[in-house]
């Protein structure tokens, strides 16, 4: 079935789709900050950057310190790409209606409410209520993500991974693109739900891409009798080969496997927590309004998205992946000190836009050779496992950094010193990176050569 060029590129677009709504999902707020730090009276909720920060990181607590993910990629070799694919969308959804009750005025004016305001730490009982959907949320938007590449990597072997894999991260980074325009319009068109109807909105999209992939997994079945029928499984359920949990170890003993991780989250420590605070970041530094900020910021992803397919292509057809790895480390360091040293002195909205989309290039080389490089490097039957292991390494980064520059925020009222942190994560990127391609030069695991099989 995947020999049909419509069908493959069929599912490519169902699954990167379902993406592209949790991409939204997850920077809804983020062009909201100045809102979110108003007070109730004034149609805020009374969050500060600490707040703000704890918030932004709850997307990744349950993944790293309940060791979901873990489990997550246990589940996805061992019940396959179907049933965790319609699991991780259903966590999504669930999660994201549980912060939108908890930002609702109804939620805000319940005693249960009330008691969430003094229990445990300082934090308002919607943020505390937000934090707990967003904790579901994103179990299920990094098990999606995990399960979107094995997905790709099982229906696009052999033919055009690295260019299906980048399309699929070009329409998700979409999502950054369009929820940076239409989250400040859509409050803008609802002020009295100004934090409430942007996040409605995407609640329904994520209800689409359920959807999705219930239509996925259909064709998905469909796929895989046939897999049984031309003799490459014995069986629907051993469509690929029978994973056993020892065969973990495999992942954990391998060095390549490690430096890959680490350079992951050291990458995108630098890039997913400076997505929340990059509207705000615009906003006090360009003394421009909370939707100019954000309309800026919107052009982060759009060289990515223009070049990261026509990159899976190269990476496809002539290779090189460990050197784009590289470059693409050190473009984001120079755009991070540049953010720190250039633009506080020239605040031009033109010089803003061309550092970001410059920072967008770099989102395009990293993603687009890092993730068609671990096939490359990991056993088949517990690629899903790798996936969600990386992604484990890659949360606490996540999980940790937004604290880190909240706190440093409050502390020095100004974010010279965040983007100087931003900037050393790419240095540390830049020598992973040099390490992984000294490693494939002796070992010869392939991450230079082309993908497509001739």
């Amino acid at each position: 079935m995947n020999d049909s060029p419509l069908a493959r590129w069929t599912v490519l677009i169902l699954v990167a789709s379902a993406m592209f709504f949790a991409y939204m999902f997850v920077d809804v707020m983020s062009p909201l900050k100045s809102t979110l730090e108003k007070a109730v009276a004034d149609g805020g909720l009374g969050w500060n950057s600490s707040v703000f920060g704890t918030y932004a990181s709850s997307e990744y607590f349950l993944n790293v310190f309940c060791l979901f993910l873990i489990f997550a990629g246990i589940i996805l070799d061992k019940m396959g790409v179907r049933f965790t694919g319609v699991l991780s969308t259903g966590l999504m959804v669930a999660g994201a209606a549980i912060k939108f009750v908890g930002i609702s005025d109804w939620f805000q004016a319940t005693a249960f409410c009330g008691w969430l305001d003094s229990w445990w730490v300082a934090m308002p009982g919607s943020a505390k209520m937000a934090s707990l959907g967003f904790m579901i949320f994103g179990c299920g938007c990094e098990m999606a993500g995990t399960t979107v590449s094995k997905i790709l990597a099982k229906w696009f072997k052999g033919k055009e991974m690295a260019l299906a894999m980048g399309l699929e991260m070009a329409i998700a980074r979409l999502g950054v693109f369009a929820v940076m325009w239409l989250s400040p319009l859509i409050a803008a068109k609802f002020p009295n739900a100004a934090v409430l109807a942007p996040v409605g909105f995407c609640t329904v999209l994520l209800l689409i891409g359920l959807i999705n992939f219930i239509v996925f997994s259909a064709m998905d079945r469909k796929f895989d009798r046939q897999l049984v029928e031309a003799g490459f499984a014995t069986d629907e359920h051993s469509a690929e080969d029978e994973f056993r949990i020892s065969d973990l170890g495999k992942i954990f003993t391998s060095r390549m496997f490690w430096i890959v991780a680490l350079l992951c989250v050291l990458y995108y420590s630098a890039i997913f927590p400076f997505q929340r605070y990059a509207p705000n970041f615009l906003e006090t530094t360009l003394d421009v309004s909370a939707e100019t900020a954000s309309r800026l910021f919107s052009f982060f992803p759009i060289l990515a998205m223009v070049l990261t397919p026509f990159l899976g292509g190269f990476l496809d057809y002539k290779g090189k992946g460990a050197s784009m790895l590289m470059l693409g480390a050190v473009i984001m360091t120079v755009c991070h000190l540049c953010f720190a040293f250039l633009l506080p002195v020239f605040p031009y909205k033109w010089l803003a836009v061309v550092l970001i989309a410059t920072l967008g290039v770099s989102f395009s080389l990293v993603p687009a050779a890092l993730w068609p490089s671990v096939p490359k490097i990991i056993d088949e039957k517990i690629l899903g496992s790798a996936y969600c292991v990386i992604f484990w390494v890659q949360n606490i980064g996540l999980f940790a950094v937004p604290l880190l520059i909240g706190s440093v925020l409050e502390s020095t009222g100004g974010y010279f010193v965040p983007m100087i942190i931003f900037a050393s994560f790419g240095v540390l990127a830049f020598v992973m990176s040099l390490w992984l391609k000294a490693e494939d030069r002796k070992k010869g695991y392939g991450l230079e050569l082309p993908n497509v099989e001739k």
